[in-house]
């Protein structure tokens, strides 16, 4: 990250971009050579995106202090007040919360007053496999035990085949449940995260904003780049239930440990789309620029983050431009 400020000028403004630059869609080092310099044509003649425009604001800095950045008055941010715990403010932004929330910030963003409360909503990286990866295994041995016991009932030994053995099924049932994950991935982003909650409802408008919403609006706060262990413990606690019904017994807790083995890849890997720097051609590299412009962009399209297969599938894959230099972002 750069140390020291990095302004360019827009609308005869000045903004203050230096811890932008390793987070901009385009790479680092396409803007290396705007230092100082206007950008205003540029940014027109590139079809930078609104949420782009909205961003820029949130660098604005006083004309002689480079470091004081402030924003004007009226603009989208002075719905909110930003000092204020955020959770109990966005339920009153009714009809204005869709373009409130798609304008992205970079700040700090604080949900509740409770220190509390606050701590179980934010996430290191590390904690994701350090909680999710024993559960996993846990939940293999569990699996393993019950179809051990399930062998011995006379029902069982008919429905199993003498040439799979127990290691077979573990291993196999478990690979189903990381298979079925990128099409859960898909599910929950597109028609959970992404469900437009009504104007006129504050209660539904506030837990969107708690559940997805907030990531749109703060994408560079690594405090809340994954998903909390609480709220990600109730939704593999559903997916538990379901498996149960529709999987033998034994075969509930593989399968559920394949899909927590593919939501953990998938957290981690959402982490390093906004933080790492990919080399190019690499497959993350795609990803990074897939998602970039899923944030930035096409926000109803693109909610594919380990694969973009479902996206192809349903239509709503993004198509990256051809580009004429690598991108890299340090």
């Amino acid at each position: 990250m750069s140390t020291t400020p990095f302004v360019v000028k827009h609308d005869g403004k000045k903004h203050n971009i230096e811890h932008f630059l390793r987070f901009h869609p385009g790479g680092t080092n396409t803007l290396s050579f705007l230092k100082n310099a206007d950008v205003t044509d540029r940014l027109f003649a590139t079809h930078h995106s609104a949420a782009a425009y909205e961003l820029l604001k949130d660098y604005r800095v006083d004309e002689n202090d480079v470091h004081k950045h402030i924003r004007e008055d009226g603009d989208l941010e002075s719905l909110v007040d930003w000092n204020r715990p955020m959770f109990w403010q966005v339920g009153s932004l009714g009809p204005k919360y869709k373009e409130w929330v798609l304008a992205p910030v970079d700040r700090k963003l604080r949900l509740f007053g409770s220190d509390f409360i606050e701590s179980l909503t934010i996430t290191s990286w590390y904690m994701v496999p350090s909680i999710w990866i024993p559960v996993m295994f846990y939940l293999i041995f569990i699996g393993y035990q019950r179809l051990r016991s399930s062998l011995t009932s006379t029902v069982d030994q008919t429905i199993t085949s003498d040439n799979f053995s127990i290691g077979t099924l573990v291993i196999s049932s478990t690979i189903l449940g990381l298979l079925l994950w990128p099409l859960i991935e898909y599910t929950i982003h597109r028609w959970l995260f992404h469900l437009q909650p009504p104007d006129n409802s504050p209660l539904l408008i506030t837990l969107h904003f708690g559940i997805h919403g907030l990531h749109h609006k703060v994408p560079f706060d690594d405090r809340r780049l994954l998903f909390p262990p609480g709220p990600a413990a109730v939704l593999i606690s559903a997916a538990y239930a379901i498996y149960l019904m529709l999987f033998p017994h034994w075969m509930a807790p593989l399968v559920l440990a394949g899909m927590i083995a593919g939501y953990v890849t998938y957290d981690l890997i959402h982490f390093y789309l906004h933080y790492g720097c990919p080399r190019e051609g690499s497959y993350l590299y795609t990803m990074k620029r897939y998602h970039n412009q899923h944030h930035f962009a096409h926000h109803e399209s693109g909610f594919g983050i380990s694969s973009q297969f479902w996206d192809h599938i349903f239509g709503t894959a993004i198509a990256l431009k051809k580009l004429s230099r690598c991108l890299k972002w340090y």
